[in-house]
């Protein structure tokens, strides 16, 4: 019986070939995007849960407290010392400070090969690998209690040492440090956000960074030196943080400048996803691309269903006569969902090798290392199997039942209309639900690129177009000095700055300010930047009171923003000028000689902040140029030439000003991507099936348009047939998908401090958009229909 179930349905199906084609393509684009959403979602959630007892391990973060609250991901070089010392609650503890774009050099005795690590390295107590299940093939984790030994991983090992054992070689690192290979790592999985493949001894991190190697810097904190602990049983994170208000006043005892530090546990499976301690994706995000999923299917069936229903009439007479012959209802039923399930089956296996395709291209957009296999992940077999199965019965229940239910008399007699089959009102119930998806993606789109282009077109209050931003190793006042004189004198170059970093950048030091004679320091942190007397020119930053500093080495004047002015409350720029300043505490005061205009400092999910600009060329690390883009060709090269003359020692590099800001928005650029993609397909899934209707619906009304014809109805008439029924249906869309939307996307625009209005162009555009593609989609087929000759209409009867 079930063979001849399958046998019947494929007749059918290679009978009606426009039919199959539109389900499968539509099944098989939908379950394609829901293979590729399964393995991103999945993906993204299983960050990290490969390690021992996750559920007990825990990060220490530090929440600020001044005028306002500012999230870190780090503590306190010397707290993770003191909670092993002090306290009993920790199983294991480990600190660990990173490093990225780490310069590591191999000397092969004939030529030193030179490789800049993107992911950098780390400087680990030796519990980092007791917390963490990152085991070692070769080596001993105690080795990481001595200075001068690294662990690598065995890609790295391949990498420096092809052919060779890697334990005992050597690497140096940032041209200072010399390291013995003291251990290999196995290589790490794609799914972690630990990402370093270069582990040093956390006693020796004082050669890099040894204002944060201080046992006494309470004080200092930076986002990549971080705690980690493993809580014995039985004692929960809320016991532990009850103890560190005594920790603070302990430690904290002179805190002139009035921040509060709390200290938190973040859990380990919250690190990828909570952004104010630097997550990289928001859960909310994953649940909408999940969502956007589960829409794209629904669009599908929703195809399926129309057609299915439609074609039904088509169908009555077998119906009849299988009922007459002896068949019973559930036969019947059990008849279409085999039908179903061999379109589901066909689509399914087309949609895996379409995603195994695609997913590449996936990897590239989002930066990771997914996989796809069906026989190696049975969560995505389980997936498939379970997909499938409802699809074939979402899909193929409701046209079965109507299918089985017709009355034989009726069905043989050709008496059946579109009421025994479920009426228009259904389907136009369905399509409705169908293009309300389209369109909510189709408003999602909008806003996000409408977001995204006032966040690259508006003005920053500086200059970032045609602004080369090239690394300055080591801060040699004389190498520097001569990088910058030469790249002024070439030709096409318009102004150079040395500087710590440029007016916008995630690299920001925080520091606590006292203004003039004021008695304690400021209740909020200042933004303090570094730059040379250039500064101002090169970056276009704009001057509206006092003068620019004068060239020096040291901070002695001051620039500082509007956002500050108002901040200390005063009631004009002119009167910050000439007053004293004091940025961190115990350095010599300074003198506010200038204001300038307010400028964007980071993205626009912050506020502008309070800034001061001086100079200290002990701090620069970039040397900025200014250059006439249409000599970028020449110029490009030349400053190769004369950096790697400069700093043989190390790898060049170097990044366009622009390009550097377009990072802030580098998630909101990918969504963005997902999104176009994904409301494409959706409007293509909706277009075919709106096509398959417009045709079955021409088929049906032959004798209608041409009696019409013959009475003197034009082209336009029976045109408009057709479209008034499809844009009532639109309308009916947007109504739903309108509110929606907006909803979803006001919540989205919260996260900007700087936003575009949702006003009432973008919906128009969203209604505007969908009208003419449906248009298009349908205009053809009811043309055609339009311009048939009324007596060949005739005749079909």
């Amino acid at each position: 019986m079930i063979k001849n179930y399958f046998k019947i349905a494929w007749r059918h199906l290679q009978r009606n070939k426009s039919y199959t084609f539109i389900n499968v393509a539509g099944l098989t684009l939908g379950i394609t995007c829901s293979i590729l959403i399964f393995i991103i979602v999945r993906f993204q959630l299983s960050f990290d849960d490969f390690h021992k007892d996750t559920g007990s391990i825990y990060r220490v973060v530090t929440d600020l407290h001044h005028d306002n609250i500012s999230y870190t991901s780090g503590t306190p070089a010397p707290l993770g010392k003191a909670l092993r010392d002090e306290y009993t609650f920790s199983e294991k503890l480990a600190r660990v400070r990173t490093f990225g774009n780490t310069l590591v050099s191999i000397n092969s005795g004939k030529e030193v090969h030179k490789f800049v690590e993107k992911e950098g390295l780390a400087f680990a107590e030796p519990e980092f690998f007791d917390l963490f299940n990152f085991p070692l093939v070769k080596g001993d984790k105690s080795a990481l209690t001595a200075p001068n030994n690294a662990f690598i991983t065995e890609k790295l090992a391949h990498k420096y040492f092809p052919g060779k054992d890697a334990i005992g070689q050597t690497i140096r690192i940032e041209n200072s440090l010399n390291c013995t290979i003291a251990g290999v790592l196995k290589d790490l999985p794609a799914a972690t956000d630990r990402v370093e493949q270069i582990y040093l001894p956390f006693i020796q991190m004082k050669d890099l960074d040894p204002s944060h190697a201080d046992p006494g810097n309470w004080t200092s904190i930076n986002n990549n030196m971080q705690t980690f602990v493993r809580l014995k049983k039985g004692i929960s994170p809320a016991s532990v943080e009850k103890l560190f208000p005594a920790l603070m006043n302990k430690y904290y005892v002179d805190n002139r400048a009035r921040t509060i530090y709390h200290f938190r546990l973040q859990p380990l499976g919250d690190i990828h996803f909570n952004p104010n301690y630097s997550g990289l994706v928001e859960k909310e995000y994953i649940w909408a691309l999940a969502l956007v999923g589960l829409f794209l299917i629904i669009t599908a069936c929703v195809n399926f269903v129309n057609l299915a229903t439609a074609q039904a009439l088509t169908r009555s007479k077998e119906i009849g006569v299988r009922k007459v012959l002896g068949g019973r209802r559930f036969q019947l039923f059990w008849q279409f969902i085999a039908e179903t399930a061999l379109i589901t089956l066909l689509a399914t296996v087309i949609a895996f090798f379409l995603a195994k395709e695609a997913l590449p291209y996936v990897n590239q957009l989002l930066e990771m290392r997914m996989t796809i296999s069906f026989s190696a992940d049975t969560w995505l077999a389980a997936f498939l199997l379970i997909l499938a199965v409802l699809v074939t019965f979402l899909a193929g229940s409701y046209p079965g039942l109507v299918l089985a239910g017709f009355q034989p008399v009726l069905a043989l007699k050709g008496k059946l209309n579109q009421q025994h089959i479920g009426g228009f009102s259904l389907r136009r119930a369905l399509v409705i639900v169908q293009f309300s998806i389209s369109q909510l993606l189709i408003i999602s789109t909008i806003v996000i690129a409408g977001q995204i282009h006032y966040s690259r077109k508006t003005d920053l209050g500086f200059i970032k177009d045609g602004v080369v931003l090239l690394p300055l190793p080591i801060q040699d006042k004389q190498k520097m000095d001569h990088l910058r004189t030469t790249l002024a004198s070439m030709t096409g170059v318009e102004k150079t700055s040395l500087c710590f970093s440029p007016p916008a950048s995630g690299d920001n030091d925080l520091d606590a300010i006292t203004f003039d004679n004021r008695a304690k320091p400021e209740p909020f942190n200042i933004n303090e930047k570094r730059g040379d007397d250039q500064y101002l020119s090169t970056f276009g930053l704009t001057l509206i009171a006092g003068r620019n500093f004068f060239p020096s080495d040291s901070a002695h004047e001051y620039l500082i923003n509007e956002t500050l002015v108002r901040k200390l409350n005063l009631s004009s720029p002119q009167e910050a000028i000439g007053k004293s300043i004091s940025v961190e505490e115990g350095k010599p005061k300074g003198t506010i000689v200038g204001v300038v205009k307010d400028f964007y400092n980071y993205s626009f999910k912050g506020e502008i902040a309070p800034i001061c600009i001086n100079s200290n060329y002990r701090t620069y690390s970039l040397c900025a140029v200014k250059l006439n883009m249409a000599r970028a060709g020449q110029l490009l090269p030349a400053f190769e030439k004369l950096w790697n003359n400069t700093y043989p020692e190390y790898n060049y590099t170097y990044q366009f000003m622009d390009d550097s800001i377009a990072e802030f928005y580098e998630v909101e650029t990918v969504l963005l991507a997902l999104i176009e993609v994904f409301a494409g397909i959706a409007i293509f899934i909706g277009c075919l099936g709106l096509y398959g209707m417009v045709s079955f619906m021409a088929v049906q009304k032959t004798k209608e348009i041409g009696v019409r014809k013959v009475l003197g109805a034009g082209v336009q008439d029976i045109l408009w047939i057709f479209g008034k029924e499809f844009l009532r249906l639109l309308i009916l869309a947007f109504l739903v998908a309108a509110p929606v939307g907006g909803w979803f996307m006001h919540n989205w625009l919260q996260d900007f401090v700087y936003r575009i209005p949702l006003n009432a162009q973008v919906f128009l555009l969203a209604l505007l958009s969908t009208i003419v593609i449906a248009t298009l989609t349908i205009g053809y087929r009811t043309l055609r229909s339009a311009l048939a000759n009324p007596v060949k209409s005739l005749r079909t009867e």
